[in-house]
């Protein structure tokens, strides 16, 4: 039984803080729209901060995880349920994504003329298509390689990052012996990067204030009137998803989504106010350490999670496209909406790493069913940035709910531990 650590005075709690930075952010945004606009940077400057240390966080997670697990056939066993798991859990995001939107039809007498659009929105919607066109499979794949061993790091890519510290992982294990002096070396950068991380969170409030009142200020709360169907509910959609999907998933492997929610507050209301899942990915990392999931199936499953396992995002785009169809009055029947979902299947996982994901998975996906206009879409560019953060807060909760019941499935802890973890977690060291 370990100690519980002091009280923490209530103002320096983070998610309180966060969330008061939220509530004067919007304030902002609303009153002052021109001062809230003037705020971006803050927002910003804080996802660079947190992108900056994605990198070498996710190298040192994978390498010692990987690394310390000296078993391959433990590996590939824990890689293939991992990867099997996000393919069901995807496919069902997707399918009742489809079955609510035919059900709500949100987008039944909109009526909308593409010929009347705004001309400054559809170019954009332009844009986000080209930039769809290059997420072909095979490219996909190719751009995993990155073109240079810091090229992962530079570029940011996660997927890239995930691939050179998989086989520097593999190249430390085959030295045996040898090798053990090179991971204690990436388990004590590890440990800075961590330190550094720690440092960097302190600022998340002044993040979430300048996001929220950029946001309000920019799009303005009326904005979302004329489209509040379709929000209500793809957010619905999601909190029903979470709730009944992934919260009989918990059950089954022997805890409480709401529990768990509760455990992950501080990194959830980061997300809420920044619409970015990445900008807690270390925080995910340790808070699941916490839990007791081993580091080989943290530094495993959640990296991996952020571009194979985007249930928000899944949601969002089958939800997106049936709703412009009903808008422009294009019908879709049933192969048709079966092709949408196999198309969504793939390009869901096209775009890890690319800033404005989900509006390009859209495109891409809308391109692949050329019967729905893709300047259609210029009718949902001004929400796009309020459903990101339903988005991101989906993302962020299945990938840690899939970590823990990875971690459940091979043996790591038992649900009696996890349980009191949630209550009391484990102090979160930096990597042994």
């Amino acid at each position: 039984m370990h100690t519980s650590p002091a009280r923490t005075p209530w103002y320096r709690v983070l998610y309180i803080q966060v969330l008061i930075a939220v509530a004067i952010g919007i304030a902002i945004g609303h009153f002052y729209p021109e001062t809230g606009k003037t705020l971006e940077p803050l927002s910003k400057g804080f996802i660079k901060l947190i992108k900056m240390m994605i990198a070498p966080i996710i190298f040192c997670t994978v390498v010692h995880g990987i690394a310390s697990i000296g078993d391959l056939k433990k590996l590939g066993r824990v890689g293939g349920k991992t990867l099997l798991y996000f393919e069901v859990v995807s496919t069902l995001a997707l399918i009742i994504g489809l079955i609510v939107v035919n059900t709500l039809k949100p987008g039944v007498g909109f009526n909308a003329d593409i010929s009347t659009l705004d001309a400054q929105s559809v170019a954009t919607v332009h844009e986000y298509a080209s930039k769809s066109k290059s997420l072909s499979t095979t490219d996909f794949l190719l751009n995993i390689i990155p073109n240079a061993f810091v090229g992962a790091f530079t570029e940011g890519n996660l997927l890239q990052v995930v691939f050179v510290a998989l086989l520097t992982a593999f190249a430390i294990s085959g030295l045996g012996e040898r090798g053990k002096p090179i991971l204690h070396v990436v388990d004590r950068v590890g440990e800075l990067f961590f330190g550094i991380m720690r440092i960097v969170i302190k600022v998340a409030p002044l993040g979430a204030l300048g996001a929220m009142a950029y946001t309000i200020g920019s799009y303005g709360i009326g904005s979302l009137q004329r489209l509040l169907a379709l929000m209500l509910g793809f957010y619905m959609t999601s909190a029903l998803f979470v709730i009944v999907v992934l919260g009989l998933i918990a059950r089954m492997a022997g805890f409480s989504i709401f529990r768990f929610l509760a455990y992950i507050k501080d990194e959830l209301l980061i997300v809420l106010g920044t619409s970015s899942s990445e900008t807690v990915l270390p925080q995910m990392i340790q808070k699941l350490r916490g839990l007791g999931c081993a580091p080989s199936t943290v530094g495993l499953v959640i990296p991996t999670g952020y571009s194979f396992n985007l249930d928000g995002t899944n949601i969002y785009m089958v939800m997106g496209a049936v709703f412009l169809a009903q808008a422009t009055n294009t019908p879709l029947d049933l192969s048709q909406q079966i092709s949408l979902l196999l198309v969504a299947m793939v390009t869901s996982k096209g775009a890890s790493g690319v800033t404005g994901a989900g509006f390009i998975t859209l495109a891409a996906t809308l391109s692949a069913v050329p019967s729905i206009p893709v300047e259609a879409m210029a009718l949902i560019l001004g929400i796009d940035r309020f459903m990101s953060e339903c988005r991101s807060l989906t993302n962020l909760v299945g990938n840690g709910v899939a970590t823990v019941v990875i971690s459940r499935w091979e043996g790591e802890l038992s649900a009696e531990t996890l349980q009191a973890n949630m209550r009391d977690p484990i102090p979160l060291p930096p990597p042994d």
